[in-house]
């Protein structure tokens, strides 16, 4: 099969386009031929070494976590899934080394789930990592109620476009922080937008003079500390990028693979109130360059890899 392959920890010039041997599939797994593969920032910092402490990593590795694609084949013990079935994953094992940048992926049915059919094959393969990251984080972890009001960080990115929609759909009020280009944008998805940066903690007050009742970071930096003083009780503040949330009595989040979110997902995007922003998509070959894209950190919505 073709594949990305990464040889070495580097930059983006270690990225192959090769092939590899097809993938063995697992009595509780499922192969999937790839339609879309979404790129992520952890998809680069494994490939620049970064989480070298967080999981076994085995070279050649193949990246990529997200998944969109169509049942091949399954394991003797599958019966959740049959070839033909149209699937959705977040493919994630214990350790780094056969990831989704391929044209086949043998995943886990518990990584798995049906498709949305409102979704195409991009929108489908940038929502699992992204939407489940977002989805934990305000159902299991901020457990938003409706009429309560959050405030959201980094409002317009991958993961910031569909929590925005998730809390908009559980009943919230959501305000966001973007740049000034995105504030139109955020707007369309339901939020209140206010500018990042010096004066934040103000300009969320003069939309909610009590504060807020919840908050998610998910850019890092001060956004804790100014969380801090805009809700009332710290257990209701989560970070994707702050290990020191929990020294203040919140919650870090790191996105599981898990059916039944991954479902719940794909049913708010068949009931119309979920969607996902795909901001470009290039061919597997190109993988190298989205990752550089990624890197930027300016990316509204999702970058994907379409596979042939």
């Amino acid at each position: 099969m073709k594949a990305i392959a990464i040889r070495q920890y580097g930059g983006p010039e270690v990225v192959e386009f090769t092939d590899l041997p097809d993938p063995r599939v697992g009595p509780d797994s499922v192969l999937v031929q790839v339609r879309a593969a979404g790129v992520n920032p952890v998809d680069w910092k494994v490939r620049e070494g970064r989480l070298d402490g967080t999981f076994d990593v085995h070279f050649p590795l193949i990246p990529g976590w997200d998944v969109a694609g169509v049942v091949r084949s399954v394991g003797g013990a599958v019966t959740e899934f049959a070839p033909g079935d149209e699937v959705i994953g977040y493919v994630r094992k214990d350790s780094v080394e056969h990831g989704t940048y391929a044209e086949l992926v043998a995943a886990p049915v518990r990584t798995l789930a049906r498709k949305p059919a409102a979704l195409d094959w991009a929108q489908a393969g940038g929502l699992p990592l992204a939407g489940l990251t977002a989805y934990q984080s305000l159902v299991k972890a901020l457990r938003i109620k409706a009429g309560e009001t959050v405030l959201v960080h980094a409002a317009a990115g991958g993961v910031g476009h569909l929590a925005v929609q998730i809390a908009r759909a559980l009943g919230a009020r959501v305000i966001g922080t973007a740049g000034p280009r995105n504030h139109a944008y955020l707007r369309e998805l339901g939020a209140e937008p206010v500018a990042y940066g010096d004066g934040l903690a103000e300009r969320v007050r003069e939309l909610a003079p009590g504060g807020v009742d919840a908050a998610l970071d998910l850019v890092g930096g001060d956004a804790v500390a100014v969380s801090a003083g805009l809700v009332a009780d710290p257990a209701r503040i989560a970070s994707v990028a702050d290990y020191g949330v929990a020294a203040r009595g919140g919650h870090y989040v790191w996105g599981r693979p898990d059916s039944a979110d991954l479902t719940a997902l794909a049913r708010l995007a068949d009931e119309g109130r979920l969607t996902v922003t795909v901001a470009s998509t290039l061919p597997l070959a190109q993988a190298a360059s989205a990752q550089a894209l990624s890197a930027e950190g300016r990316t509204r919505g999702k970058i994907v890899l379409l596979v042939d």
